[in-house]
């Protein structure tokens, strides 16, 4: 199976995409296709049951001398829906000092589930609470709920990289302001964030994300997101973890943790197991617990069947069974 170690750190940003299919020495196209078939039973009458294409995607990846760019086309509709948006778009000026400029449009770098669904080791993230606005309370890398436009000023060194970015959300219920209570633009977000790999083996994550909003009305609302996650493999079995904090105006703080285990059964067969738990108020909270084994079919299509139950502190259940097939180009 692929070196999941390397599939992290490329999805946190420290090395370049783990696979590309190569169409020149300027360019390289890799990308996905994701469905799914999920079923819920939230403990009432009635179930909820679902065959979807979840996410098409497609990158260009260019690279010419010091200079390198991205474009992430896709698509997390069908149908009457169907909808192509340009989910990434940015390049990266390096210089020989090991300092890098990127401007554009990006995912953050927090978070231990970050981006794409072809980089998880289960079907659902551990953290499925969402805020009024569609955003996701903990889930900062996920892109197609959270997304930056603007700079960011990264370092890498032999064993840590440092990065700032300044931005604004690229998410246009943010933008537009749609309503009064929903956040709109105000001040530049920033978020700083640093990793370090000097341990072989381990990658550990430690940062920052600050969201200087105003939420339409008479009183700020700015949020501080404090979050730490490590990884750590040990000959077949990758152990996971992650803290996250949040502290906004106005309101209770917030926090989630999780704690994942993925074991190589052979070359094929993989387990994955996780516990998380987070708050969705002061007086609310939900625990979750997922078990998923995965199989690749081939080198290019993996599969991933996966049993999640979660309960809230308020007596809310919901159970859920879910087969997920990736194929990655």
């Amino acid at each position: 199976m692929k070196n999941k170690l390397l599939a992290l750190l490329a999805t946190i940003g420290l090395v370049g995409s783990a696979s590309a299919v190569k169409i020149n020495d300027n360019l390289s196209i890799n990308g996905f296709i994701d469905g799914s078939y999920s079923n819920t039973d939230t403990g009432s009458a009635v179930d909820t049951s679902d065959i979807d294409v979840d996410e098409v995607e497609i990158n260009f990846l260019v690279n010419a001398g010091n200079v390198s760019g991205e474009l992430h086309i896709d698509s997390g509709e069908t149908g009457a829906n169907a909808d192509l948006d340009i989910e990434q778009v940015h390049f990266t000026y390096g210089f020989d000092n090991g300092v890098s400029i990127q401007l554009g449009q990006f995912g953050y770098v927090a978070g231990f589930e970050r981006e794409d669904p072809a980089g998880l080791y289960t079907f659902s993230r551990a953290y499925t609470n969402e805020l009024s606005n569609g955003l996701q309370q903990y889930n900062i890398g996920d892109v197609d709920s959270n997304l930056a436009e603007g700079l960011r000023v990264s370092y890498a060194a032999e064993d840590f990289t440092i990065s700032l970015g300044l931005t604004n959300s690229a998410i246009d219920a943010i933008d537009e302001g749609v309503a009064a209570g929903v956040n709109v633009e105000d001040d530049l977000d920033y978020e700083l964030a640093v990793s370090y790999t000097g341990i072989d083996n381990l990658v550990l994550n430690a940062g920052i994300f600050s969201e200087r909003t105003d939420d339409g009305v008479a009183t700020t609302a700015d949020i501080d997101t404090y979050s730490i996650n490590a990884a750590y493999t040990i000959d077949k079995l990758l152990i996971g973890g992650e803290y996250i904090n949040r502290e906004a105006d106005g309101a209770d703080d917030t926090s989630a943790y999780m704690i994942l285990a993925d074991y190589d059964v052979n070359d094929k067969l993989g387990v994955a197991v996780r516990y998380s738990e987070y708050e969705v108020s002061a007086t609310n909270e939900y625990d979750k617990i997922t078990f998923a084994p995965n199989y690749a079919i081939t080198d290019s299509l993996g599969a991933i069947v996966e049993f999640s139950a979660e309960e809230a502190s308020n007596g809310d259940e919901e159970d859920s069974i879910a087969v997920e097939l990736t194929y990655t180009f």
